[in-house]
């Protein structure tokens, strides 16, 4: 596929799946305007890279679909000035988004081979502002909280508590809830300690593994 094929099909998973769908704010699209999409899936799909689906990477994950990437980044209401925290960093497109909207980007992988290949990505890119780690990403990262918006790329039966202990009072957290046949993209803010969630709209994430998640195999 061309650069100009490309870029068409970037044009029109800006204005089809994301415009028309709902996603508005401008800093956001300008984000997915920017990133090369294609640079985080595998060659083989660069053709595939602004179609609108998930598409499966190594280790048995997948790229979220634009709109849902859209979505909950939209919800994230980044200004800017914030510290994200993200929960899979899979191929580091989300990654990448975060960084350009937000002031830096702590994102943990529990597959090394894909936080390796993120890291190199997201240099290549030049991105400063982004520290990614493998690890047990249902923990969070104490060490570092507290965290002004935290993001969950896998699929929870709750909310991880370690999680909204490291979000701060009035941060937000956007995560799937729910079990293998049924998600729901949830955005909790944390107010006076407690969580105030709202329901968005279905979605199938991969399960969120780990001691507050589910277990393995």
């Amino acid at each position: 596929m061309t650069d100009f094929d490309l870029q068409a099909a970037k044009n029109k998973m800006l204005w089809r799946q994301l415009s028309e769908r709902g996603i508005t704010n401008q800093r956001v699209l300008a984000a997915m305007g920017k990133i090369p999409r294609e640079r985080f899936v595998p060659p083989e799909m660069h053709g595939e890279a602004y179609a609108d689906r998930a598409l499966g990477i190594d280790c048995g994950q997948t790229i979220s679909q634009p709109y849902m990437v859209g979505l909950m980044t939209e919800v994230l209401e980044l200004s800017g000035t914030e510290k994200v925290l993200e929960i899979g960093t899979g191929s580091g497109y989300q990654t990448a988004i975060l960084a350009e909207l937000a002031a830096e980007v702590i994102s943990i992988e529990r597959h090394a081979l894909l936080s390796q290949q993120a890291d190199k990505i997201l240099q290549e890119l030049g991105y400063k502002n982004v520290r990614l780690f493998v690890g047990d990403g249902t923990l969070g990262r104490p060490d570092l909280a507290p965290y002004d918006r935290i993001m969950v790329t896998a699929m929870a039966a709750k909310c991880p508590p370690a999680l909204f202990d490291q979000v701060r009072e009035g941060g937000i957290i956007v995560i799937p809830i729910g079990g293998y046949e049924h998600q729901v993209l949830q955005v909790i803010k944390k107010v006076s300690d407690a969580a105030k969630t709202t329901d968005l709209t279905g979605c199938r994430f991969v399960p969120l593994i780990g001691a507050q998640g589910w277990s393995e195999g």
